[in-house]
């Protein structure tokens, strides 16, 4: 497990040296004068750059460049943090908007090899573990680097938090070279090792991937719409920052302990408990939306996550053949990205049309949808049974 743990620690550093800047972009924006819309542009595009260059690290990896685009991924994320720097220092947006570009395009590098590179050096009937350990980093940098960011960006300036990016992702990648050094021969791709893309179609894959969508678009709906209605009511942000901290708390507590009951019982039982938890946490929501009782949906929603997230991966990626898992978890990942932004798109014109509370009652029933897109295998077999 050496190996694998040099790659979560590669993996904690990168989205620590990303997650320090998401509490001061908008800030930052603001400072410069920008308009609305372009602070909107400018927060979305590294989402965007992410979502699309999925699957060129997806194709890169595969071709036995795994951990090229892990140590990539980490300097790209340096040369950002550095041109953050420098837009502070000469104030300028523009320079700012090409970094948070250049930030999202080394995620879609990273995040694919990060995933597959999990699975491949998983000790054998501990993959779901693997992936639990590497969850719960994920979800570590996501954590306090929010808190380190607003921190340091209030005690010496903007330029302070960008630094940070450029240390940590430096740090990122000085852990992805240790391991390329020690397990890179391990992962070099076989030579009559033979798989097409076309089996991604299989039925685990595009099951684990809807599901993913679906479970996407109701989170989205929470971390989108529940701060907008708390604004409008004239609650103080951080009572929303409390919330997201109990959901990463409860999701960090609860990565290792899904992807081992995973590896015991197979990842259905596990995702179905871990999604109802999230239902639950969504009913309870629209009862309690208010601060504290609220507090106890957000330990639901993040029990679930925890649980369910190993499981889907997986369900999702644990049996594709090697040589396309690489692609697989960029595909995968990508539906993520695509529930997100859907969520956030069709719930806004139901905030629109029936206030930001109207967005709530509809996440348990597209939550709802994603029991039928899992159980779609179970469906799926019967009915070629009989």
């Amino acid at each position: 497990m050496r190996n694998v743990w040099l790659l979560n620690f590669s993996t904690f550093f990168f989205f620590l040296g990303i997650s320090v800047v998401t509490p001061v972009v908008s800030p930052f924006l603001v400072s410069l004068h920008a308009e609305p819309f372009l602070v909107g542009l400018v927060a979305g595009v590294t989402s965007f750059l992410s979502l699309i260059s999925k699957p060129i690290g997806g194709a890169i990896g595969d071709r036995g460049y795994r951990f090229h685009a892990l140590v990539l991924g980490n300097v790209l994320g340096l040369i950002a943090g550095i041109l953050y720097v420098v837009s502070a220092a000469s104030s300028n947006v523009y320079l700012f908007a090409f970094a948070r570009a250049l930030h999202g395009f080394s995620m879609g590098l990273f995040f694919p090899s990060s995933l597959s590179t999990a699975v491949d050096l998983a000790p054998s009937g501990r993959v779901g573990e693997a992936l639990g350990w590497r969850g719960m980093m994920f979800s570590l940098g996501n954590i306090i680097g929010p808190a380190i960011g607003g921190y340091v960006s209030d005690v010496i300036g903007f330029a302070g938090a960008f630094g940070l990016t450029a240390l940590f992702s430096g740090v990122g990648a000085f852990f992805a070279l240790i391991a390329w050094s020690e397990a890179g021969e391990l992962l070099k791709p076989k030579e009559r090792e033979r798989a097409s893309y076309l089996e991604l179609l299989r039925i685990s894959f595009v099951s684990a991937s809807l599901t993913l969508f679906m479970f996407s678009v109701s989170y989205g709906g929470v971390i989108t719409y529940l701060p907008a209605l708390y604004k409008s009511l004239s609650l103080p942000q951080s009572l929303f920052g409390y919330y997201m901290m109990v959901i990463g708390v409860f999701s960090f507590m609860t990565r290792v302990i899904g992807g081992k009951s995973a590896d015991k019982r197979g990842p259905l039982p596990v995702i179905t408990f871990g999604l109802l938890l999230l239902l639950t946490g969504y009913t309870l929501l629209n009862v309690y939306i208010l601060p504290p009782h609220s507090y106890i949906s957000a330990a639901l929603i993040g029990a679930g996550f925890g649980l369910a997230v190993p499981a889907m991966q997986l369900m999702a990626l644990g049996s594709l053949p090697a040589k396309i898992r690489t692609m697989g978890s960029g595909i995968y990942t990508m539906f993520f990205d695509l529930g997100m932004l859907s969520g956030q798109v069709v719930l806004g014109y139901v905030a629109q049309l029936k206030g930001y509370r109207g967005v709530f009652p509809l996440l348990p029933v597209i939550l709802g949808i994603g029991f039928i897109t899992l159980y779609a295998p179970v469906i799926w077999g019967k009915v070629h049974a009989r």
